[in-house]
């Protein structure tokens, strides 16, 4: 009986190590994904808003920065809700180092920025 309550302990304990985030260690580097998701959630967490799309992504010398898109002012008709870019930069483990607002536009509106996001 108490193989039983072990196997079981080490199923429940294996089964929530899979909900939590990758971490890369000092050696290891976050793939692009882990890294998208790790910015969006940090996002999230420090100015209370959901990320809507990531609009840009690239590498750096220094990590990853991204342009995520956010909803700031939600508004009816939804083509009036008032979305932002946000700048986010992280270090080569995913972890944020910085962010700002680069611009601020309604949902419905046509951007007259240059295509590619910068």
């Amino acid at each position: 009986m108490s193989n039983t309550s072990n196997t079981s302990d080490s199923q429940s304990s294996s089964n929530s190590s899979k909900g939590r985030r990758k971490e890369a260690t000092d050696d290891e580097e976050l793939g692009p994904m882990d890294v998208l998701r790790q910015a969006r959630a940090q996002l999230a967490e420090l100015t209370g808003m959901e990320a809507e799309s990531v609009s840009s992504f690239e590498r750096t010398e220094d990590g990853w920065s991204l342009e995520i898109e956010v909803l700031e002012l939600v508004r009816v008709p939804d083509t009036m809700s008032l979305l932002a870019s946000y700048e986010v930069t992280l270090d080569p483990r995913g972890e944020l180092t910085g962010y700002r607002r680069v611009r601020r536009y309604e949902r419905g509106r046509a951007d007259n920025r240059k295509s590619g996001g910068r």
